[in-house]
């Protein structure tokens, strides 16, 4: 069987975006035969997400990344369905989905690989399991959850950054849910803060390219910030942060405007914001989802009922055909999306 498949060409300079380069789309023969264990996937979705930026190094700078390997398939979170099977655990016309799911078009796959889910969680939008259904929504719930500290009557203010990224628009939902009275979303264009303001129920949105973010903060939080929902890092973060309240939390998921340079993760703070912290006594502490996935079932549970009762809108943005992979990522990484970035394999 021949198969496309994208492998990393190239590693992004010192400090440097990614660009389409970076990547390349390679012709592939599978072997016709299969050992015990393996199954043979037909990719459907493949998603992209900021954190395999760092995999685009050959440190990443964090223990459970392992690098991408120049001239070797990349890999991600992916779904799929199963076309043949020598894995008890699975038979043909299975759908599964994987963290480590290659960038290509058909794979063998071993079945510990795996995990089957079950379409209706999702009510058929089968890229969902790529997001609000999947890590995406995980790290939106859980780190609220745990990190959050949000009280239902307590009058909270949540603010959100990357607030119409795949996390950030979940992430503002749930902290309606939860009990917030205000929540702000901050995002990089118009449309973009339409978006969540309209279609997620976002009190008010910032756009930081055109509006003064500390300015309009002190408008849309009168009574200062209690809950900070990070995925940008870097000025707009120190921004929120000189206007949380004492005793406030930061939930630390991201620092997307910090990934293309050559900094530690999480990356290190202005002295003036180290200050703020301390004598607010905010905490802020790095959230790995991984770390929460005994609490993963349950949680999975409420985001597929709050979805399916309409409490939570979706939001995706989907490009047709794995040729398009590189082009996807480095529109991502520079904001191109609105919600969770999804390329369509197949039907």
């Amino acid at each position: 069987m021949q198969v496309q498949r994208v492998v990393l060409n190239s590693r992004p300079g010192k400090n440097g975006a990614p660009v389409p380069e970076n990547f390349r789309l390679e012709e592939i023969t599978l072997a016709p035969d299969r050992k015990d264990g393996e199954v043979l996937v037909r990719t459907l979705y493949l998603s992209v997400d900021p954190y395999m930026r760092c995999r685009m190094n050959e440190d990443t700078g964090a223990d459970y990344l392992t690098p991408w390997q120049i001239s070797k398939c990349v890999d991600g979170g992916g779904v799929g369905v199963i076309d043949s099977s020598r894995c008890n655990n699975f038979a043909a016309g299975d759908v599964v989905i994987s963290f480590n799911w290659p960038w290509q078009t058909h794979a063998v796959m071993t079945g510990s690989d795996l995990q089957k889910v079950d379409p209706q969680l999702v009510d058929g939008h089968l890229s969902y399991f790529l997001g609000a259904v999947g890590i995406t929504g995980l790290t939106a719930l859980l780190g609220i959850r745990e990190k959050g500290h949000i009280t239902k009557g307590a009058n909270h203010t949540m603010v959100v950054s990357g607030a119409a990224g795949a996390c950030g628009s979940i992430a503002g939902q749930i902290g309606r849910l939860d009990g917030c009275v205000r929540v702000v979303g901050i995002c990089g264009s118009d449309e973009k803060c339409k978006a969540i303001v309209e279609d997620l129920g976002f009190s008010t949105a910032i756009n930081y390219h055109l509006e003064d973010v500390p300015t309009k903060l002190k408008e849309s939080c009168p009574d200062g910030v209690d809950v900070y929902f990070d995925n940008v890092g870097g000025a707009i973060s120190d921004a929120v942060i000189a206007q949380m309240n004492n005793g406030s939390h930061i939930i630390l998921c991201g620092q997307i405007s910090q990934y293309n340079k050559d900094v530690p993760y999480p990356p290190p703070l202005s002295e003036e914001t180290q200050k703020n912290l301390q004598s607010k006594n905010i905490t802020r502490e790095r959230f790995t989802v991984l770390n929460y996935m005994s609490k993963a079932d349950a949680a999975l549970c409420e985001l597929s009922q709050w979805i399916k009762s309409g409490r939570i809108k979706v939001l995706e943005t989907v490009v047709n055909g794995i040729e398009n992979m590189g082009d996807a990522f480095c529109s991502m990484m520079k904001g191109g999306n609105i919600g969770k970035q999804i390329i369509k394999i197949s039907h």
